[in-house]
């Protein structure tokens, strides 16, 4: 899965309805460590039989987006796995975030949005002129 670490960042603001955890912004972990999260999940939470079954499953699912190049099928795959991750976790997963660092991060993304809004024009701007390229 090819992605830019700002892309992950680039992601729209979650709301809790969304997300059906009561949780406000979703900052997105990259594919390598939400994959691993997603295993160990599987580990501590399920029994064997799902846990073979859900370790296959997700193996499968990140091996067939390995090469995915779109930004916005990475996000939403992302997000959907991430919120898989979460639902198995339950209340373990909000563990190890104290409320500072969540200002933090919060602060971080809104200072970076303007440059996210620049990365997704450039985005649409090539792939116009990709599209009529082809069209000539």
């Amino acid at each position: 899965m090819k992605t830019l670490s700002r892309l992950l960042m680039a992601t729209p603001m979650m709301s809790a309805s969304r997300t059906g955890l009561g949780m406000g912004p979703l900052a997105l972990l990259p594919p390598i460590p939400l994959y691993r999260r997603l295993l160990r999940a599987h580990r501590r939470k399920l029994p064997r039989p799902q846990r073979l079954l859900g370790d296959e499953y997700v193996k499968a699912e990140f091996r067939r987006h390995r090469d995915v190049e779109n930004p916005i099928h990475i996000i939403g795959f992302l997000t959907e796995w991430q919120l898989y991750a979460q639902a198995i976790e339950g209340d373990a997963w909000q563990g190890g975030i104290d409320q500072d660092t969540i200002h933090k991060m919060s602060a971080q993304l809104m200072s970076g949005y303007e440059a996210d809004e620049q990365l997704r024009q450039l985005y649409d701007l090539m792939q116009t002129v990709k599209n009529r390229d082809e069209t000539d």
